[in-house]
Formats: C-alpha cells, sequence, structure tokens
C-alpha cells in the first residue's frame, strides 16, 4: 500500500506530459493576445520602468478629482441598479453620461477595431427614448 501512495510533490505521468505540449496562447493575435505588437496598453514594468503619477497616486489611496468622480459614479450605477458587477457596456454608459467623448485619435495602437472621433457636444445616446420623461412630476387628473 505504501508503494501505491504517491508523495506530496510527485504528479501523475500525464500532467507532466501536459506540460510540454500546453501552448502559451497569451501572446497569439488569433486568440485575443497582442502578438507581440506593441499597443500601448503595456503596463509591465522592468529595469528604469516606473509608474506614471497618474497610477501610483491612485494605487496608494490618493485619486485625483477625475479618478474620483468616476469611482463615485461607477459605485452609483452598482447601487441604482443593485450589481456588483457591471458589464463593460454598464462601465462604457458611466463614462459617456459623465461627459467624456471621443474627440481625438485614439494614441493606441489596435489593429482589430478602427478609431474614429465624435464632435464635442455629441449626446450621450444611452438612454432609451423618452427616458426623461419618467422623472417628470404627473399632473393629478
Amino acid at each position: 500500500m505504501a508503494a501505491e501512495r504517491r508523495h506530496e510533490h510527485e504528479q501523475p505521468a500525464s500532467a507532466k506530459d501536459r506540460r510540454r505540449t500546453v501552448v502559451d496562447r497569451r501572446l497569439d493575435p488569433e486568440s485575443g493576445g497582442s502578438g507581440g505588437v506593441n499597443t500601448g496598453l503595456e503596463r509591465r514594468r522592468g529595469p528604469g520602468r516606473r509608474l506614471s503619477d497618474f497610477r501610483k497616486a491612485a494605487e496608494e489611496g490618493e485619486m485625483n478629482k477625475e479618478q474620483f468622480l468616476f469611482l463615485m459614479a461607477i459605485d452609483a450605477f452598482k447601487r441604482a441598479n443593485n450589481t456588483w458587477y457591471p458589464s463593460w457596456t454598464d462601465v462604457l454608459e458611466v463614462v459617456r453620461l459623465l461627459g467624456y467623448r471621443k474627440t481625438l485619435p485614439s494614441e493606441l495602437r489596435i489593429e482589430s477595431a478602427e478609431d474614429w472621433q465624435e464632435a464635442p457636444d455629441t449626446p450621450a445616446n444611452v438612454r432609451p427614448e423618452r427616458w426623461a420623461e419618467r422623472f417628470e412630476p404627473r399632473e393629478a387628473a
């Protein structure tokens, strides 16, 4: 029976073989990885690379007005919609309702998506038609 027991550090042969055949798809462009293309989104740090002041202050709990407003807006959205984890569409809705618009060319290089711009006064267009009517006072009949 002792011979049948495996030691904690031993692994079955199938696990050892699997490691030799596993492919790291994080850098494969077909599986959503960047494929080694510099998109401008990389945060990996190495020798001589430091966090930006924008990011460093937020990680240390010293948010600027923009970061704090965004955080409070997301928190308000989660409370109003009774959800803990908003979808990316929900986050984009909050960003547009905060007044952000795509007015400049992108600083990122995303090969699989087209860059575009809109006028600064473009409406958010995230609410259904007649949405504001829900909150108008009703007349007594």
